[in-house]
């Protein structure tokens, strides 16, 4: 009997008010890279959207945080620690900061970017690993090393996407041929798996859950790993399985 794991997932929902007040915080110094830490530095003509109005300027990430920079005005930063959470894509960030919104309404405040350039995969990787917390993360590396790896379809609203599932040293990665509902979840991003028959595989992570057919079948063997790999982090008490031998 295959182990089947499912837990129920929370959702965040953060809102903003566009064109609200915004605040710049201290510069934003890079710190000496070193031979144990990857530091991502790139930057990218960007659009601070509003709701009716765009602001443009100059997106930076590097190892201290993100940085805007509009062609007026003073720069918006943010130290990853004060970055909550984020979605990537290839020409989009959103981030969901810990800023309280304006005008006394509740929730966290985010910023939307629309970028010129396209975001590299090791960029996006090195974002994530800086910011800790769960994200969604669209542009996995293509080119990673995996140990297995399964063609799989991601059924949507909107029709879906066809891919393939790269299952890697550091997490699972999902890429299509163009791109578009690619995402790459590190083990932390993961709450939970479940692999009801070998043609079926769902991740919930802490910020989306994915299903997938798969055009081929899942071992035993690698649904053990990746379990394995899962639960490293001791998640004992928060899962409920079924016919798991101890």
């Amino acid at each position: 009997m295959r182990r089947f794991l499912c837990v129920a997932s929370f959702a965040f929902f953060l809102s903003v008010i566009p064109g609200a007040p915004l605040t710049a915080g201290p510069p934003l110094q890079p710190k000496p890279a070193s031979a144990a830490a990857v530091v991502a530095s790139w930057q990218s003509p960007a659009r601070l959207r509003h709701l009716f109005t765009k602001t443009s300027g100059t997106l930076v990430i590097n190892d201290q945080g993100v940085e805007f920079r509009p062609n007026k005005g003073s720069p918006l930063r943010w130290p990853y620690v004060e970055i909550q959470s984020f979605h990537l894509s290839a020409k989009r960030l959103d981030l969901e900061t810990y800023q309280n919104r304006s005008w006394h309404l509740s929730g966290d405040r985010e910023f939307h970017f629309s970028l010129t350039d396209t975001v590299p995969p090791a960029v996006a990787e090195a974002f994530a690993r800086h910011v800790q917390k769960p994200a969604e993360n669209g542009r996995p590396d293509p080119n990673a090393s995996s140990f297995a790896s399964i063609p799989a379809r991601h059924r949507t609203f909107g029709g879906g996407t066809n891919g393939v599932l790269h299952f890697r040293k550091k997490g699972i990665d999902y890429v299509t041929a163009k791109g578009r509902g690619s995402r790459s979840w590190r083990w932390s991003d993961i709450q939970t798996i479940a692999n009801p028959d070998p043609y079926h595989f769902r991740i919930q992570g802490y910020r989306e859950t994915f299903e997938f057919e798969l055009k081929k079948p899942m071992s035993r063997e690698l649904f053990d790993r990746v379990w394995d790999a899962v639960y490293a982090r001791d998640l004992k008490g928060l899962a409920y399985s079924e016919g798991r031998q101890q």
